[in-house]
C-alpha cells in the first residue's frame, strides 16, 4: 500500500502536479472505508433499496448497540452475528459515525 501510494505521488509530481492537493486529504469519515463491508446488504452510503434496513442517519448509539448485541448473540440474526465478531469496539464506533452522519432519504 505504502509503495503504490508513493508510486501514486511520484507520478502526479511528474505530470506536473495534474492532481490537486485534496486528492491527498484524509477522508473526512475514516469510518467509511470499514462501512464499506455494510454497504453490499445495507446499500451504498447505507440507503437501502428495500429487502434489508437502511442504516443511514439511524442514531449512533442506536448502531453500537445492535452491533454489540449482534457480536455477543443476544439479539436475533441470520447473518449479522457472523460480522459482527469480526470487528473491534473502536471500529463499531466508526461505523456507527459513518452512517448516523449520512442523510435518509
Amino acid at each position: 500500500m505504502i509503495r503504490r501510494t508513493a508510486t501514486w505521488i511520484a507520478t502526479a509530481v511528474v505530470l506536473g502536479g495534474a492532481m490537486p492537493l485534496e486528492a491527498l486529504a484524509v477522508d473526512e469519515h475514516p469510518g467509511r472505508f470499514i462501512a464499506a463491508n455494510c454497504t453490499g446488504c445495507h446499500g451504498t452510503q447505507g440507503r437501502s433499496t428495500g429487502g434489508m434496513p437502511s442504516l443511514a442517519g439511524l442514531d449512533r448509539s442506536y448502531i453500537l448497540n445492535a452491533m454489540e448485541e449482534f457480536k455477543s448473540g443476544t439479539r436475533a440474526a441470520t447473518i449479522m452475528h457472523q460480522h459482527a465478531k469480526g470487528y473491534t469496539e473502536a471500529q463499531f464506533a466508526l461505523i456507527a459515525e459513518y452512517f448516523a452522519a449520512q442523510k435518509a432519504r
